[in-house]
């Protein structure tokens, strides 16, 4: 953790439930009939995170950012190229499925689609009754206790995923994730499927369920309206890279870095006049390429410029020489630019 991370963690006063540091997630890129290795995707580069116990972090960004990459790293659905995972103390990036075994008691998954995460040919209760089995309990859940926690009733425990709606199905999800009490709950975009009424009641039910249970989550989201609903602090994804990280009033009320105010300034605002005379931030120019020729499995030193300085108005020398890093600007808030601006 770099000194920005322990002032934050100081700040709040807490102990990391989840700590992540450095962690870096690179896939090979092959081309041709031989599967000669062209290079290198960094979908996940030197992202560094917090999550204390009971409390909400909210990870957004555009898609393809490397949000649901980081999702599966710390779930360990992903083996991560370099960087640590420290859950509950011990460090998860280089467990084998035996040790993660016990773990994944404490540390479960809400999938952004529910349909392609439940068994199409098993019911509701038999689908709830997974996690028992992984871990060789002999017991069966109390199904129906789950469905009623989750809002749904006794009957559809013997249903099949397809007589289910969009919603419903995601409250399976949800129960099944809760099936084994766990300590830290990753939500990768779970309500981005649904429609807008059933995404409120979503966030609703997941905020019930952290007050009744003590949940930790890392929720994952591009709606930085539902993030702003259900996340304590919140970090900003750019290329694989965390860009800022503060506190969800202190982002929405003074965001720092450029891309971050891109994005503040795409959300609706309730006030229709307001929302017909504000300035919206359109970003010009092209994405970096994602292939490094390189091939390395470390971090990236400091140089090769900001990732963002193509799409930035703000952009000069400085930042195509030098990759600017987090670091504290203020009380909680931290950001990866060399001209941060905290402007209402």
């Amino acid at each position: 953790m770099d000194d920005g991370d322990r002032s934050a963690e100081q700040a709040h006063g807490r102990t990391a439930l989840l700590e992540t540091r450095n962690l870096v997630k690179r896939f090979p890129v092959r081309h041709g009939l031989t599967r000669r290795l062209a290079g290198h995707v960094a979908a996940v580069d030197g992202v560094s995170l917090t999550v204390g116990p009971g409390e909400t972090l909210g990870l957004v960004g555009e898609s393809g950012c490397g949000k649901s990459t980081v999702a599966k790293l710390i779930t360990r659905l992903e083996r991560p190229t370099s960087g640590s995972i420290h859950f509950a103390g011990r460090d998860l990036a280089g467990l084998d499925e035996t040790d993660l075994r016990p773990i994944r008691r404490d540390l479960q998954m809400v999938f952004q689609d529910p349909f392609s995460s439940l068994n199409p040919r098993h019911t509701v209760r038999q689908i709830l009754a997974g996690p028992y089995r992984y871990q060789g309990l002999e017991s069966d859940p109390p199904a129906e206790e789950l469905l009623a926690r989750v809002g749904l009733r006794p009957e559809h425990a013997d249903r099949h995923p397809h007589e289910l709606s969009g919603g419903q199905a995601q409250r399976v999800g949800i129960a099944r994730a809760l099936a084994l009490r766990p300590k830290l709950v990753v939500c990768d975009e779970p309500v981005s499927a649904l429609d807008v009424s059933v995404q409120a009641q979503i966030l609703n039910l997941l905020k019930d369920l952290q007050d009744e249970y003590g949940l930790s989550y890392l929720f994952i989201a591009h709606d930085l309206g539902a993030v702003r609903q259900i996340s304590t602090r919140i970090a900003v994804m750019y290329l694989g890279s965390v860009v800022e990280t503060a506190d969800r009033d202190t982002l929405f009320a003074h965001p720092a870095h450029p891309y971050t105010h891109a994005l503040l300034s795409a959300v609706p605002l309730p006030d229709p006049d307001l929302e017909t005379s504000r300035e919206r931030i359109v970003l010009h120019g092209d994405l970096p390429s994602p292939l490094d020729r390189r091939g390395g499995t470390s971090r990236p030193k400091a140089g090769g410029g900001c990732r963002f300085r193509t799409r930035c108005p703000k952009a000069d020398e400085l930042c195509a020489a030098e990759r600017p890093l987090l670091r504290v600007i203020a009380l909680g808030q931290q950001v990866a630019c060399h001209y941060p601006e905290r402007t209402p």
